[in-house]
């Protein structure tokens, strides 16, 4: 059995791809990346080891607000 990684749960939208979604998916991404975040983070995951601030850049330029994750 092979581990599970952040990139096999990230996806990463294009903004083509962000502006195609309506508000409630825009709204469940969020939620989902969210606990994402926390579940990662409780369980030991070293963020050093993944650079998130990218996916936070990337979060900000397709409008969303990540930010309030710990």
């Amino acid at each position: 059995m092979d581990l599970l990684t952040y990139d096999d749960v990230h996806v990463n939208f294009t903004q083509e791809e962000w502006a195609l979604l309506d508000a409630s998916q825009k709204s469940l991404y969020k939620g989902v990346m969210v606990e994402t975040y926390r579940n990662l983070t409780a369980i030991g995951y070293s963020w050093e080891e993944h650079t998130i601030e990218d996916h936070f850049q990337t979060s900000r330029s397709h409008g969303s607000n990540l930010e309030s994750v710990s």
